[in-house]
């Protein structure tokens, strides 16, 4: 929800920035205030440059009260948001020169799709609710954040219930089943669970053994094909070069 803001203040990272991470976020804050708000001045900044500090809670709520910010700490997106839009003014009051000779965007670089999720409002009930419907009938595993199901969601059906992944997975041949217990594993784990994982593996080991060697035929049946087809020297009368 933040991208835009923070490709427009040239973040190092627009598209992965997670505020919810609390040393990500506070770094955050840090660089948007050294480079970017410049309330304070340097020798006040201290305590918000202190990041491990079990105080810096209350230092960047402190903080949000100095530039008169309507949010509290508890609403970190929404004070993020502020903040950044905040940056945003300050930074075109800096460059007014610079963003007021900026190309307009074309129709056809506006009319380029976006992302759709980004402007899904991930707080709503209904949301959290058709999400956790489609991940429960997918099989997908739950995440805090609904958005990252979303995504997965969406990749599962991209990648196996599109026409195309179908029809190729219907092209695909499966394998004969084996029963286990026809196969001697010669040694006991102890554990009925570890002793059939054990047995899958040797299966899989013999199945590689089997084409190693189907290949290894088949080079050794190349390599005759040449030897046994010798160039011939009528002038020397024999075979040979």
């Amino acid at each position: 929800m933040f991208r835009r803001k923070l490709t427009a203040l040239d973040y190092h990272n627009p598209s992965g920035f997670d505020c919810k991470d609390e040393t990500e976020f506070r770094n955050f804050i840090v660089w948007l205030e050294d480079q970017k708000i410049r309330h304070y001045k340097i020798e006040e900044r201290g305590n918000l440059r202190n990041i491990p500090s079990s105080g810096w809670p209350k230092s960047f709520e402190q903080y949000l009260q100095d530039v008169n910010c309507p949010f509290t700490v508890e609403e970190r997106q929404e004070s993020v948001d502020w903040l950044l839009g905040l940056a945003v003014r300050l930074e075109y009051g800096d460059n007014v020169e610079k963003y007021k000779n900026c190309p307009l965007a074309t129709a056809t670089e506006a009319a380029k799709p976006s992302d759709p999720l980004i402007h899904l409002d991930s707080s709503n009930p209904d949301f959290k609710a058709g999400v956790l419907g489609l991940a429960s009938l997918l099989k997908i595993q739950r995440h805090d954040d609904y958005l990252v199901m979303l995504k997965a969601i969406r990749i599962l059906i991209q990648e196996r219930l599109t026409p195309e992944a179908i029809a190729k997975a219907s092209q695909s041949k499966e394998g004969l089943p084996v029963a286990l217990d026809k196969h001697i594993l010669g040694f006991d784990t102890g554990d009925a669970t570890l002793n059939e994982a054990a047995q899958i593996l040797r299966l899989l080991h013999i199945e590689e053994l089997r084409d190693l060697q189907t290949r290894i035929n088949e080079a050794i049946v190349a390599v005759q094909a040449i030897i046994a087809d010798p160039k011939t020297d009528h002038r020397l009368g024999k075979v040979g070069r």
